[in-house]
């Protein structure tokens, strides 16, 4: 008898980091392989970000400015409050944290 074991290469480095859930409107999951929530092993807001943009390359231009910040119009959300009300970038995160990347929406 064989028993088979399915292990994610890619996670085994963060075995025992966080996996927060991160959401993204529908509108924006074409860059992230047309998903709209999945997990990302991330202590913080800033490695959610970084992370994303390092599995996601396609994405990286609508999250990140040329300085390497988060674009002014991207807003972060932290189980429903907005990373400026915490602690920005540097918010810390767990496993049952909810994290929305959303893009600001303007019009007439």
């Amino acid at each position: 008898m064989f028993t088979c074991v399915l292990i994610y290469f890619h996670l085994l480095p963060h075995y025992n980091i966080p996996m927060p859930t991160v959401r993204f409107p529908a509108v924006m999951k074409y860059y992230v392989n047309n998903q709209v929530e999945f997990f990302v092993p991330a202590l913080t807001v800033k490695e959610v970000v970084n992370k994303v943009v390092e599995e996601y390359p396609s994405i990286k231009f609508h999250l990140i400015d040329a300085e390497g910040n988060l674009r002014r119009h991207f807003n972060v959300f932290v189980n429903g409050t907005h990373i400026r009300d915490l602690n920005g970038m540097d918010t810390a995160l767990s496993e049952e944290d909810k994290v929305i990347l959303m893009a600001s929406a303007a019009g007439g």
